[in-house]
């Protein structure tokens, strides 16, 4: 099954790298690196989950072949290298990777079935295109990843891919499935950060 790209998937996509981007540099500002570091946390942050999918669907490498993402990432590292850290709201960095993380996950669901892949391949896509950039960027920085932290967050990826993915099989009109995944996802997310929900975690033998 081949779906092509709509118009509101590809501004997501923009929006996942853009954010996604700033959530890179701002861990590395706030572990006090020097510029080059935080575009690079910017760059990988950005580009990791992308990357793994295109390789997985046998896509060209998107920044390889587009500059525009990697203008993206060296805009967002300038904006939080000269907007001070006192500045920033102490869960900035939290929101940003949820707005990510729900455009993220439908754009890269959208792309693996625009690829011909079958729907749930291409919903583990999708959560793969959410998830790895952070969980690249966390380790990078030598922190606890969000998966060791009894978060709702791949939860939350696989509901907007999974949502996109439905929608979009049974013929959905664009822009709905991709507004309805992008809202549900970062809905549950950003209510996991408020109400800091968890799910229950494995009680052993």
């Amino acid at each position: 099954m081949v779906m092509p790209i709509d118009n509101l998937v590809t501004w997501l996509n923009f929006a996942g790298i853009a954010v996604f981007a700033a959530s890179g540099a701002l861990a590395a500002a706030r572990a006090r690196l020097d510029f080059v570091a935080v575009w690079f946390f910017a760059l990988i942050t950005a580009t990791g989950g992308g990357t793994l999918r295109d390789l997985l669907i046998g896509a060209p490498v998107f920044w390889m072949r587009d500059p525009a993402p990697i203008v993206l990432c060296t805009l967002a590292a300038v904006m939080v290298w000269v907007v001070p850290l006192r500045w920033w709201p102490s869960r900035a960095l939290e929101w940003f990777d949820a707005i990510g993380l729900a455009a993220y996950s439908v754009y890269g669901a959208a792309k693996a079935l625009d690829y011909g892949v079958a729907p749930v391949p291409a919903i583990a896509a999708g959560v793969i295109t959410g998830c790895v950039g952070g969980v690249i960027r966390d380790i990078t920085a030598g922190a606890p990843t969000i998966l060791t932290k009894n978060e709702i967050y791949v939860t939350a990826s696989l509901v907007s891919a999974l949502l996109f993915v439905v929608l979009a099989s049974v013929g959905i009109i664009a822009p709905w499935p991709s507004v309805a995944g992008f809202t549900l996802g970062f809905g549950l997310r950003g209510a996991a950060i408020w109400w800091k929900l968890a799910l229950p975690r494995h009680k052993g033998s």
